[in-house]
C-alpha cells in the first residue's frame, strides 16, 4: 500500500543527479514542447513557442545530437503522429542521466521509430542493451537503417509483443532489479501496470521516466470522453504518494516524470 514518503537523505548519485537537472533548467535545455496534433487544440503552454528568438538560441546552445539520432528524429516527424515522440531535449536529458549514473541496460516501452531507444543506446558502453518494446512492426523498419548508421544496432532489442508480455517475461527470468533506465512513452490505459513492472525491473538508484504526464492540460479536469487523461491523472496522483521513490514532474515536452528508485 502506498504510504506518504518519508524525510529520507538523497543518495549522493541522485544530488549530483539533481544538480546537473538543476543546470539544465538554469541553461534552457528544458524550454521547448510538442504536442500531438490531436491534443494541440487542449495545449496549456508551459513555456515559450519553439519559434522563440530566445527559445531557440538556448536550443542551439544547448543540443548537441548524434547526426543519425538528428536524421531519425526529422524522419520520425515526418510520420502519421511523428509529433508525439519524445522530444529532443528530452532524449538529451535522459541520455545524460543514463551518462551519469553509468547506465548498462535500458527499457524503452514504445518503440515507434526507435528515437528514443537510440539515444539511449548511444550512451551506453558498447556491452550497453537497450529491450524496447512495439506492437507496430513498421515503424520501427524505418529506423532501423539509422540504428546501423550509428553503430548501434546491435544494442537495441526489440520486442515485437504487447510491452507488458515483455516486462512480464523479464521479470520471470530473474531480470527484477537489473535495469538502470526505464522510460515509458505508451498507451495509458496501461500506465500504472507499467510503472509498477518497470520498478521492479529497476535497480535501485535506477531512473524511470514518463512522458505525456499533462496530457495537454487534460489532467486538470479529465473528461468522460477522455478516459486517458484520467489513467495519467491517476498515475500522477499515485506516483507523488509513492515513498519508493524521488521525484520531479517537468514542464518539458508534454510533460515529463522522472522517478528515481529508492
Amino acid at each position: 500500500m502506498l504510504q506518504p514518503a518519508p524525510r529520507l537523505s538523497v543518495p549522493a548519485a541522485l544530488a549530483l543527479g539533481s544538480a546537473a537537472l538543476g543546470a539544465a533548467f538554469a541553461t534552457g535545455l528544458f524550454l521547448g514542447r510538442r504536442c500531438p496534433p490531436w491534443r494541440s487544440g487542449r495545449e496549456r503552454r508551459l513555456l515559450p513557442a519553439e519559434d522563440s528568438p530566445l527559445w531557440q538560441y538556448l536550443r542551439s546552445r544547448s543540443l548537441r545530437e548524434h547526426p543519425a539520432l538528428r536524421s531519425l528524429r526529422l524522419l520520425t516527424l515526418e510520420q502519421p503522429q511523428g509529433n508525439s515522440m519524445m522530444t529532443c531535449e528530452q532524449a538529451q536529458l535522459l541520455a545524460n542521466l543514463a551518462r551519469l549514473i553509468k547506465a548498462k541496460k535500458a527499457l524503452d516501452l514504445g518503440t515507434f521509430t526507435g528515437y528514443s531507444a537510440l539515444a539511449l543506446a548511444l550512451a551506453l558502453p558498447p556491452a550497453g542493451r537497450v529491450v524496447t518494446c512495439e506492437v507496430n512492426p513498421g515503424p520501427p523498419e524505418l529506423g532501423r537503417p539509422l540504428w546501423r548508421q550509428a553503430g548501434e544496432e546491435h544494442k537495441i532489442d526489440l520486442r515485437l509483443k504487447p510491452a507488458l508480455q515483455t516486462l512480464d517475461e523479464l521479470l520471470a527470468t530473474g531480470e527484477a532489479g537489473t535495469f538502470d533506465v526505464a522510460v515509458v512513452d505508451a498507451d495509458k490505459e496501461n500506465c500504472t501496470a507499467y510503472y509498477e513492472r518497470c520498478l521492479q525491473l529497476l535497480r535501485p538508484g535506477g531512473v524511470l521516466a514518463i512522458l505525456s504526464v499533462l496530457w495537454g492540460g487534460e489532467v486538470l479536469q479529465p473528461k468522460p470522453r477522455d478516459p486517458d487523461a484520467q489513467c495519467v491523472r491517476n498515475l500522477n496522483e499515485r506516483i507523488l504518494r509513492d515513498a519508493r521513490v524521488h521525484i520531479s514532474l517537468l514542464p518539458l515536452g508534454d510533460g515529463l516524470t522522472l522517478a528515481f528508485k529508492i
